[in-house]
């Protein structure tokens, strides 16, 4: 893909109605233009990245057995009536009406409307346990929208439900989906540590935030510093290996600033281990028993001709809010460098040839590089521009892919001057470049 016909329109400098990293450069770049307060046009290179996020956190939902479906973003009043929640949701809820002067939602969150789906469909136990997941787009009217699309009214968001016989399965269930995190947090190059949450306006009584470390964070966090050492990749989907998984988690105090207890975390965290910071949340998990169920008539029957109410849990990613976690954990905005993990990157490999008007060898190079790079499933930009080598330096810095290839006097025959962003730049032949980009994308 040319640059000049790719469309990036990227800004000399920060807007300045932007306060933190990733709604700076993502304004600045061009992956979002705003259309009103907390409402955002995603544009190709934001797009991209969120696409790429939507796919991995897709994956990982799909290798623990949860099964996607698509739910409408508006929905009836009725069901959240008969939850209870209409009345006490409050006015972050934006409630429609429609021609018929049926009263109407725009969702914020999706437990009554797949506990209707499931009541309708499943009878008996031994249909039991039911994972559920959909990626859909949600509105909750924020009264101060902030900080681009980190505090936005309209997100997009992955949230899966399950639906269990008893509270054992349904605990397995969660434990899952805890793993499923982890995984797909490590795969997006970010270290999230599960932390015990207020279940908020969801209810139930277990809860847990996956968060990230940022400054910038809203949310304040409590933690051993020993949790950052613990590694989940030796843990399978059985019931035991779940068990002792979060268990392993749980052993370390981590909690945000709802659950803190001062006197608690002292006595517990030796001062040397003791870690007081901001986070941002990247995931949310709860588990609420038959709090929806009970309120929708939501049972089963069981062996013996019993019934009873399903237990049921819930679990969010915002997949859009991923998108300004990787910029505020990765982004140097006092060098103006963005590096995307491999795995999200919407470029593999930015090509900048050193191009001379009256000659157009190099950028003839490039693409006869690229050629090579696109069997091989390697994704390239070229900057086709006539700008000098700074200021093409400096855009695909910001750009953010994680490889450059730059083709000027230093390219000498099959050698290419070949750098990974954030280390030194290397002379190599496009072979060996090709084998250094592949290994990383087989690791991702």
């Amino acid at each position: 893909m040319y640059l000049s016909e790719s469309f990036i329109p990227i800004l000399k400098n920060n807007p300045s109605e932007a306060k933190i990293k990733s709604h700076q450069l993502m304004l600045r770049v061009g992956m979002i233009k705003q259309a009103s307060a907390g409402i955002y046009s995603w544009l190709p290179l934001g797009f991209k990245v969120m696409k790429k996020i939507e796919g991995i956190v897709r994956q990982e939902q799909n290798k623990i057995g949860a099964q996607e479906i698509l739910m409408p973003t508006i929905q009836s009043s009725e069901i959240w009536k008969e939850s209870g929640r209409y009345d006490d949701y409050g006015e972050e809820m934006l409630r429609i009406t429609d021609r018929q002067k049926r009263e109407m939602l725009y969702g914020p969150t999706n437990e009554e409307q797949v506990t209707e789906i499931f009541r309708s469909s499943i009878k008996s136990y031994k249909s039991l346990p039911q994972l559920l997941y959909h990626i859909q787009w949600k509105f909750r009217d924020e009264i101060r929208p902030r900080f681009g699309i980190m505090r936005g009214r309209e997100f997009y968001m992955k949230d899966a439900y399950s639906f269990d016989v008893s509270d054992e399965e349904a605990f397995f269930s969660y434990n899952k989906f805890f793993l499923s995190y982890l995984r797909t947090f490590k795969r997006l190059s970010l270290t999230a540590i599960p932390m015990a949450a207020d279940t908020g306006p969801i209810g139930g009584n277990l809860s847990h935030e996956f968060v990230i470390l940022a400054d910038t964070g809203e949310s304040k966090i409590f933690t051993d510093k020993r949790i950052f050492e613990l590694d989940s990749s030796n843990t399978n989907l059985e019931k035991l290996s779940l068990e002792n998984m979060r268990k392993k988690y749980e052993q370390f105090y981590a909690v945000t600033d709802e659950k803190f207890n001062k006197e608690e975390f002292e006595k517990i965290v030796s001062e040397d281990n003791r870690l007081i910071t901001k986070g941002i949340e990247v995931g949310h998990i709860f588990y609420f028993g038959d709090k929806y169920s009970k309120a929708m008539a939501t049972s089963v029957d069981l062996p013996g001709g019993k019934k009873d109410f399903v237990k049921m849990g819930s679990y969010g990613i915002g997949v859009s809010r991923l998108v300004g976690a990787i910029i505020e954990a990765k982004y140097d905005d006092k060098k103006e460098i963005m590096k995307w993990p491999l795995s999200v990157a919407p470029y593999d490999i930015a090509l900048i040839p050193m191009i001379n008007k009256n000659d157009n060898t190099a950028l003839q190079k490039a693409n006869n590089i690229n050629l090579e790079l696109i069997k091989n499933d390697i994704d390239a930009i070229i900057d086709d521009t006539d700008e000098n080598f700074s200021s093409k330096v400096k855009k695909m810095n910001l750009i953010g892919a994680p490889f450059q290839i730059i083709i000027g006097k230093k390219s000498d025959g099959d050698l290419l001057e070949f750098k990974e962003i954030g280390k030194e730049t290397q002379n190599l032949p496009l072979k060996k470049i090709v084998e250094i980009i592949t290994k990383q994308k087989s690791l991702i």
